[in-house]
């Protein structure tokens, strides 16, 4: 695998790939990387000749900056993990390739990041597609991978992609869990053995939305799903929602009548989880 860090070492990599007009997947992400992170570099490598995969802590998309100092960096186990799955390129640039000091970016978002996410975490989509229209403009990818339990965050880059008329398909992969079912996350490795076991609320509790979503109505899907994980111990709810997949809009009426994606956020130990599920 080449380890590249400036936009320049990139471009000269690549460029001998766009020559013999091979196809270039990008998976972008910002380190600490699971088992999610390698399905979706293994999907890229279905749909590519070429793989190119980011570790990148992006400052923009932080609202607290003690988040951002504590973030897991375990770089050297990150390429360990990228070797193993025969990656064939790491952009890795620091903050000063990627930002000029005093640079500014807004982009209107068509409302979807003024709901879930975006409530809780205000700006923090504004960074994301700062962030990720760079990458695009470095890598120049035919197709780019994101994982499912980030849903928001591709429909907010999809939206992107549309209004830019960007020249790149994106790949929506499902989420990657462990055997429990809790769904892969960096931040998972800061939970506690009971942390972990608390944190199992989550996917029980979209599990039994999806079970019930053919026979129950969507008011009632979401108020059971809230008083579930209300009661449960070590659990401090944000919100569980039910949207359109397709619109990203708040769902409203009979449940079988179209795509729908419930989403999910909570506290547990101290951490913030998210996760979702098709229903």
């Amino acid at each position: 695998m080449k380890i590249v860090k400036t936009k320049e070492s990139l471009h000269q990599q690549l460029q001998p790939y766009r020559n013999q007009r091979l196809r270039i997947a990008f998976v972008p992400t910002m380190g600490a990387l699971h088992q999610g992170h390698i399905a979706l570099v293994n999907h890229a490598k279905t749909l590519a000749d070429v793989v190119v995969c980011s570790i990148f802590v992006n400052p923009t998309q932080f609202n607290d900056p003690a988040d951002l100092e504590k973030y897991p960096r375990p770089i050297e186990k990150d390429i360990a993990l990228l070797e193993d799955v025969r990656c064939d390129v790491l952009f890795q640039p620091e903050v000063d390739e990627m930002y000029q000091p005093g640079e500014q970016w807004h982009m209107e978002l068509g409302g979807l990041d003024s709901v879930l996410e975006g409530l809780h975490r205000p700006g923090h989509f504004q960074g994301v597609t700062q962030i990720v229209k760079k990458l695009f403009d470095a890598v120049q990818p035919d197709v780019a991978c994101f994982g499912q339990k980030d849903f928001q965050q591709y429909k907010i880059i999809e939206y992107m992609v549309i209004q830019l008329a960007l020249p790149v398909a994106l790949k929506l992969c499902p989420t990657v869990r462990e055997p429990d079912g809790l769904a892969m996350s960096s931040r998972n490795v800061r939970l506690t053995p009971q942390g972990r076991e608390h944190a199992l609320a989550l996917y029980r509790a979209l599990l039994q939305t999806k079970a019930d979503a053919v026979h129950t109505d969507l008011q009632t899907l979401r108020q059971n799903a809230i008083d579930m994980l209300e009661a449960s111990p070590g659990v401090r709810l944000e919100y569980f929602a039910i949207y359109d997949a397709d619109t990203f809009e708040d769902a409203t009426g009979a449940a079988s009548s179209r795509s729908l994606v419930a989403l999910v956020a909570a506290w547990v130990d101290g951490v913030r989880l998210i996760d979702n599920m098709l229903l």
